[in-house]
């Protein structure tokens, strides 16, 4: 069979559509390169006179991942049938997770980070929870591999990440992964370490993403079993169940009374009219008040999973067929 045929082009495009196609995503991919290469290059020659919005330490791995993903989401909801194409609004809220993350780790954001412990914590919440609470929600998984190149596509079926997925996602690993690397790296001295090397530095922001993303795409997975890994109950329960681990974190810290991350004042607050522990307050209360809303906007949306799920398995053949337009659209 040759690799032009029909039968291999999506929406059965003929093989001419497909190798423009092909030619396509090749100019795509030439422009995100250049586009990463001369920001490479501003970014190492020319960082003070960068604006705001522009990478403060640029990073081709989280570009590209960023980038890339939006690139493969949107090609995938071009070639996929209508009716498997995600509604507008998870649309939208892919692209806010993902372009939310991307603003924390790849703008002049990631500096004030660098500087005070409250920003600091919000950059995570935005990298642990809001970002992947958003991308889950786009339920951009299978998009996204419709969109990606084909042996990249046949990679993600192996046997062997099906498995390391089956393992950071059991019910009992997950959460205690969740909750164990937020309490991780903000023990004191293992913060101290990874703020000031740039290598563990990476793998601190890398760890957040990835756990956040397998974690909330466990949750609000809006399938039911046994599609989806577990059931709408199992999924509430760990909703709430990481909820409390992060309220005392936050109140510990809050509560501290002395500063803990020495880090800040080694390396100079950004605005030093806020003092150690009124910053560490401040970040005590990021980790307290917004990740547990988090947990309780994830129990609702889990709770009306189910109550969709219960909705669709008493509708008629015909009454399911005549709410198939509304359903592209509200996600239902």
């Amino acid at each position: 069979m040759s690799a032009l045929d029909p039968q291999l082009i999506p929406n059965g495009g003929t093989a001419v559509e497909g190798a423009t196609s092909r030619f396509g995503s090749l100019g795509v991919y030439l422009v995100v390169g250049v586009l990463a290469g001369v920001l490479s290059w501003l970014c190492g020659s020319y960082p003070s006179r960068l604006p705001v919005w522009a990478p403060w330490d640029f990073s081709w791995t989280e570009f590209l991942a960023a980038i890339l993903g939006l690139v493969w989401f949107f090609r995938g909801a071009a070639v996929l049938p209508l009716e498997a194409r995600p509604p507008i609004w998870r649309r939208g809220s892919f692209t806010l997770g993902v372009a939310s993350i991307y603003v924390v780790l790849q703008t002049r954001v990631d500096y004030f980070a660098l500087h005070m412990f409250f920003l600091n914590r919000i950059q995570h919440l935005v990298m642990h929870h809001l970002g992947p609470f958003l991308i889950a929600l786009g339920c951009g998984g299978a998009t996204v591999k419709a969109g990606m190149p084909t042996p990249l596509a046949r990679l993600l079926h192996g046997g062997w990440l099906r498995r390391g997925l089956a393992i950071l996602q059991h019910p009992i690993v997950a959460p205690i992964l969740f909750v164990g690397l937020i309490y991780l790296w903000l023990i004191p001295t293992v913060h101290f370490r990874a703020m000031l090397d740039p290598r563990l530095y990476k793998v601190m922001n890398w760890s957040m993403v990835g756990d956040g993303l397998l974690f909330w795409s466990l949750v609000l997975d809006p399938r039911p079993r046994p599609l989806a890994r577990l059931s709408f109950a199992l999924r509430a329960v760990l909703a709430v169940a990481v909820m409390f681990p992060q309220i005392a974190l936050g109140a510990l810290i809050s509560f501290a009374g002395r500063d803990i991350y020495p880090y800040y004042a080694f390396c100079g607050r950004l605005f030093p009219s806020i003092s150690a522990v009124t910053d560490q307050s401040i970040g005590g209360i990021v980790i307290w008040i917004p990740a547990a809303m988090m947990s309780v906007v994830a129990l609702i949306l889990v709770l009306n999973f189910m109550r969709l799920q219960e909705d669709r398995r008493e509708r008629t053949p015909d009454e399911a067929a005549m709410d198939e337009f509304a359903r592209r659209w509200t996600g239902r």
